[in-house]
């Protein structure tokens, strides 16, 4: 028929869209903080901002890095693990030029990397203390010899 198009979608997009449909918050929220402890990140805080009016998201998780290599290596981790979790990637993602603060918008849960110095500089915490706050302490993994 001319001038008419048929529009399909593909199975995979299809089950990928199902998939994270699925996934809470929480879910996207722990796999973020699992993967910032598997680089060794330090000093991360959970924010839970549900509660704060006008609020943006459901979580800030907010850690750093101590050299723009570790903040880049901890940005690369979290992209592949919530890719893995939803088949998606952050809706926007900022700051891996200079790599002193790392920003990573997954929608309900958004993710802060900074550099030790630029934290303390922009304190989010402070600017965001209607949030509850939770210092997530992680326990180090030892390996046998």
């Amino acid at each position: 028929m001319k001038g008419q198009v048929k529009i399909t979608k593909k199975s995979g997009a299809k089950k990928a869209q199902k998939a994270a449909d699925k996934i809470s918050s929480v879910q996207v929220k722990d796999t973020v903080i699992r993967s910032i402890a598997d680089k060794k990140g330090q000093n991360i805080v959970c924010m839970n901002m549900e509660k704060v009016k006008n609020n943006i998201c459901d979580f800030f998780v907010i850690c750093e890095g101590t050299s723009s290599v570790q903040v880049n290596a901890i940005a690369k981790a979290i992209e592949e693990e919530v890719y893995k979790l939803t088949g998606e990637y952050a809706y926007h993602s900022e700051g891996h030029e200079n790599a002193e603060w790392i920003l990573q918008d997954y929608v309900d849960v958004v993710v802060h990397i900074f550099q030790p110095q630029t934290r303390s500089f922009y304190n989010l915490e402070e600017l965001w203390g209607d949030a509850e706050m939770e210092e997530v302490m992680v326990e180090p993994q030892y390996k046998r010899m």
